[in-house]
């Protein structure tokens, strides 16, 4: 191996190690345990598994076929865990669903029972033209719908208004991914010869480059939707803490504050005599939800009992009469909170009168 060799095989392999290490932090020592934490460390890990294969596998044709194999079954997860790190963020889920789980779960069963079936080593024609261009399009179509959820940040770009920091990094992670994935199907296709190898070092360019500016900023705790909050750290005294979460409730309750389609965070914060920052400090720190899960429960739970007792009112007035803009969003956010669709529901839990 030349000198050239040997330094293109150091930082390609070291981008892959470094990934490692990132991923092995953002799983046992988070600085926050988000869920989106432990979706970014799985997603590291995935791309370095797959990383580290590519630089091997460039560097020594001959390794055995199970090297190939593993690094494509990793491959495969990449997608989805690139999909629901940002969905997590942007939706600012905090409990792994248990849709997820089992989607997670299929598509590793799904890979792994293909790969014991039929194995690289005994079947490369099978992988090369049917098995590995379904793991690109899979991955593809996930970076597609992850793209989807970015759209509100990239039409902020478009208007230059100033993007919060863990929107910066979301656009960063999925644009990163975005590169790889190109370059890996640039090299399938064999554009430009000897581009197999690209993906590697730009994973540990991107992997240098978000290293240096977090050392640079010297903080990392507003990367994430959790913990952007103006208010910091600091923690409401318990007692104010409970005071304030039994105004909200009986202001909720009472005045039926989340019939309001505009309800904003500052207005129900007037309501109940705190800052904006109080209130949602409160929501994410004491009831571990932000600011429109809480009052979409409010609003599906209003909902459950009017289409239980109002059996002539339809589905869609009943949307509007508990504050919902618009039928789309009233049903996904049913069906989000209770399972079912408004309708299901109805049928199930309707009172004769």
């Amino acid at each position: 191996m030349s000198f050239g060799d040997k330094l293109l095989f150091f930082f390609s392999a070291l981008g892959a190690f470094n990934g490692l290490l990132l991923s092995i932090n953002f799983f046992f020592f988070p600085a926050k345990k988000h869920l989106s934490n432990y979706l970014l460390g799985a997603l590291l890990l995935m791309l370095s598994i797959r990383i580290g294969k590519s630089v091997a596998y460039f560097f020594d044709y001959d390794l055995p076929k199970l090297y190939l194999q593993v690094g494509l079954t990793a491959c495969f997860l990449i997608g989805p865990f690139l999909y629901y790190y940002i969905k997590s963020e942007i939706k600012q889920i905090r409990k792994l669903p248990r849709a997820w789980i089992w989607q997670l779960a299929g598509w590793l069963v799904t890979i792994v029972l293909v790969g014991a079936v039929y194995s690289y080593e005994s079947f490369p024609w099978l992988w090369r033209r049917y098995i590995v261009p379904i793991i690109y399009l899979q991955w593809g179509v996930h970076i597609a719908f992850s793209i989807v959820l970015l759209m509100p940040l990239l039409k902020k770009m478009v208007r230059k208004e100033k993007l919060r920091p863990f929107e910066n990094s979301l656009l960063v992670v999925c644009g990163g991914v975005f590169i790889l994935f190109t370059s890996y199907v640039w090299a399938i296709l064999d554009i430009t010869k000897g581009s197999y190898i690209n993906g590697a070092i730009y994973f540990s360019l991107i992997i240098y480059l978000v290293i240096s500016i977090l050392l640079y900023r010297k903080k990392t705790n507003d990367l994430s939707s959790f913990s952007a909050q103006k208010y910091g750290d600091k923690k409401l005294d318990p007692d104010e803490a409970q005071l304030i979460i039994s105004k909200l409730k009986n202001g909720m309750a009472t005045k039926e504050l989340f019939k309001n389609p505009d309800l904003k965070v500052n207005d129900l914060a007037r309501e109940i005599n705190v800052s904006g920052h109080q209130l949602s400090q409160l929501l994410n720190d004491n009831m571990e939800k932000g600011f429109n899960l809480f009052v979409n429960e409010y609003r599906i739970n209003e909902a459950c009992k009017m289409l239980s007792t109002h059996p002539n009112l339809s589905i869609d007035a009943i949307g509007d009469e508990v504050g919902f803009n618009s039928k789309s969003t009233f049903f996904s956010t049913f069906k989000r909170i209770k399972g079912v669709s408004p309708s299901v529901y109805r049928a199930s839990n309707s009172t004769d009168l």
